[in-house]
C-alpha cells in the first residue's frame, strides 16, 4: 500500500505482535553460544528489529542527502517516535543504520543499537549526524537486501518483528535482480517497507523513473503490513520519514492489503533499472 505523508493520521497506541520471524537455529546444547541463542530467540527483547538502509546513490544531491540524514536523526528525538516506543510490550526497540549504493558497497553507520528512551534516542540520533555525508556510485536496491538478511542474525536482541526499511530515489541497476532479493528477505520472515523519493523530475542523467512509487511497491517491498511512503515534496522529505519510522515502531498495518500480489503483472518492469543502464551503456 502507498502512503502519502500525514503525520496526524499515525495512531501509535497498540503494537503488532502477530507473526514469527524465522530465527537462527541453536548450536548444540550445553555451550554457551547455545545458551545465548536459545535464550534470545524464546523470548523477544524489543519490539522490533529495524534495519534502516538509505540511497547514498549519485543520484541523490547533496542536499537531499543531508536532509534524508537530518530526518532519520530527528524522527529518532521527535516526541511522537518516544511515544510509540513507550506504547510497545517491550517499550524498546534494536535499530541499524547503513548506507548503500553499488552491490558491493554498504556502509554500517550505526550499529546495532538498542532505543529504550529519550537518553538512547539522543545518542543514536547524534551518531548519526556526526558521520560525514558521502555518496557513491550505482544503485543496487538488491545489494542492500542481501546485506540486510544476516545482520538481523548478528543482532544479540530478538524482536517480535523484523523489517528492512529502505530508502532510495532509483530503480534497482546494479547487482543481482531486486524480486530474488525481495524474495529470499521474505523466506525468512523479514518484512521490508520502502520510502521512494520523487522530489525530482525523471532526468536521463539520474535514471530516475516517472513510477518509482509503483516500483517500490510491485517490486521491492513485502512481508505482512508492507507499505510505501511516497515523497513527493522535498518540504515534507523529514516529515515523511517521521510517518514512516512511526508506522513500523507502532507496528500498524495498512488498512487496505498491498497491490502488489503473486498472481499480478508488476506495473512497473522490476528489471527497468537494468534495462536503462544496459541501453546507455551497453553493459
Amino acid at each position: 500500500m502507498r502512503w502519502y505523508v500525514s503525520i496526524g493520521a499515525v495512531l501509535v497506541a497498540g503494537m503488532l505482535a502477530s507473526g514469527d520471524v524465522a530465527g537462527v537455529a541453536a548450536p548444540s546444547p550445553g555451550t554457551q553460544v547455545g545458551h545465548r541463542v536459545a535464550e534470545k530467540e524464546s523470548t523477544p527483547s524489543v519490539d522490533i528489529e529495524l534495519i534502516i538502509a538509505v540511497d547514498v546513490s549519485y543520484s541523490m544531491d547533496m542536499d537531499e542527502l543531508a536532509i534524508q540524514r537530518e530526518g532519520y536523526a530527528q524522527a529518532i528525538v521527535s516526541k511522537d517516535f518516544l511515544q510509540a516506543l513507550k506504547a510497545g510490550p517491550n517499550g524498546k526497540i534494536s535499530i541499524t543504520y547503513f548506507e548503500w549504493a553499488a552491490s558491493n558497497d554498504q556502509k554500517v553507520i550505526i550499529p546495532w543499537r538498542v532505543i529504550d528512551g529519550p537518553e538512547s534516542a539522543d545518542a543514536v540520533s547524534a551518531e548519526i549526524m556526526k558521520t560525514p555525508v558521502r555518496r557513491a556510485s550505482r544503485t543496487s536496491i538488491s545489494g542492500a537486501i542481501y546485506f540486510a538478511i544476516p545482520m538481523f542474525d548478528e543482532n544479540p536482541h530478538r524482536g517480535i518483528r523484523r523489517v528492512i526499511d529502505i530508502s532510495g530515489d532509483g530503480p534497482n541497476n546494479n547487482g543481482t535482480p531486486i524480486t530474488p532479493a525481495r524474495d529470499a528477505a521474505l523466506d525468512k520472515g523479514i518484512v521490508i517497507n520502502g520510502l521512494p523519493i520523487m522530489v525530482k523530475e525523471p532526468s536521463y542523467s539520474t535514471m530516475d523513473i516517472e513510477n518509482l512509487d509503483y516500483y517500490y511497491e510491485d517490486c521491492v517491498i513485502g512481508g505482512p503490513g508492507s507499505f510505501v511512503v511516497t515523497i513527493k515534496d522535498r518540504e515534507k522529505f523529514k516529515e515523511a520519514i517521521r510517518t514512516k519510522l512511526l508506522l513500523e515502531v507502532a507496528g500498524r498495518t495498512p488498512e487496505r492489503p498491498v497491490v502488489r500480489t503473486a498472481e499480478k503483472e508488476p506495473r512497473v518492469s522490476c528489471t527497468i533499472g537494468e534495462k536503462i543502464w544496459q541501453d546507455r551503456w551497453g553493459r
